[in-house]
């Protein structure tokens, strides 16, 4: 009888801890960067991110599997122990990913004697205006469409109306205002991608469309640009449903 009641008291405590939800506290350790890192409670589909010192709270279940990614580090799980689940804390070691390139020379090798790199070049001999001591533009080049915008803008006051009232700048804005959601959208993906579709199934082939479908939204920059990992990822959240429904009706 005793043995019974032991084995009955044993089987509803590990009952009670399986069901039981606790805010786990938790601490990223790493060589890079530990702020916005990706934090999936992979069991119960919940997300959060880092904070500048790489801390953040989830709330979890006996045996849950946690995930951790960003694009600097390696990703990495870790399953909710007993031990993690009575501290109601844990900490996390993430392993850097490192990209090495192989080191590629673009024309001459230089020597930093001036007279034979002369002689070791072909055409003109480039100059920058660092090498003249004048002050230059060194902030992000401008795009095609963005140049040709500003051309239009500058020029002769007749060829500016007859450009309003051609659509040609009107046409250059459309162009411009493209090549930034579409810059927007290539930052989305390579961010959330792998997070995402952790949590929200999607076979592969459909990927790309969903998040051009979030790229038609009539607010996706400003639900997107600028804004934390954590109001993003409820953006896509949102356009999953919506992209979900459009095919069941």
């Amino acid at each position: 009888m005793k043995r019974v009641f032991l084995f009955f008291l044993i089987f509803s405590w590990a009952l009670l801890a399986t069901s039981q939800s606790i805010d786990l506290f938790g601490k990223i350790k790493s060589d890079g960067n530990i702020e916005n890192i990706h934090v999936i409670n992979k069991t119960q589909q919940l997300f959060t991110t880092t904070n500048v010192r790489g801390e953040f709270t989830m709330t979890v279940k006996l045996n849950d599997t946690l995930m951790f990614s960003s694009i600097q580090h390696k990703p990495q799980e870790q399953v909710v122990s007993e031990v993690i689940f009575k501290n109601k804390i844990i900490v996390i070691h993430l392993e850097s990913e490192i990209n090495e390139l192989e080191e590629v020379v673009l024309g001459k090798v230089l020597t930093g004697n001036l007279m034979s790199d002369i002689s070791n070049t072909t055409g003109e001999v480039p100059i920058n205006f660092y090498d003249v001591g004048i002050p230059g533009y060194t902030g992000k080049p401008a795009t095609k469409s963005e140049r040709l915008l500003d051309a239009s803008r500058g020029g002769l006051k007749p060829v500016t109306l007859i450009n309003a009232i051609s659509g040609h700048t009107r046409e250059l804005k459309a162009h411009v205002e493209m090549e930034r959601k579409s810059e927007l959208l290539r930052k989305v993906k390579l961010r959330f991608s792998e997070t995402f579709f952790e949590l929200y199934n999607l076979p592969e082939d459909k990927r790309n469309d969903f998040f051009y479908f979030c790229e038609e939204d009539d607010n996706f920059e400003e639900a997107c640009q600028d804004k934390t990992d954590f109001e993003i990822f409820q953006f896509l959240e949102k356009k999953y449903n919506q992209y979900i429904e459009s095919f069941e009706n």
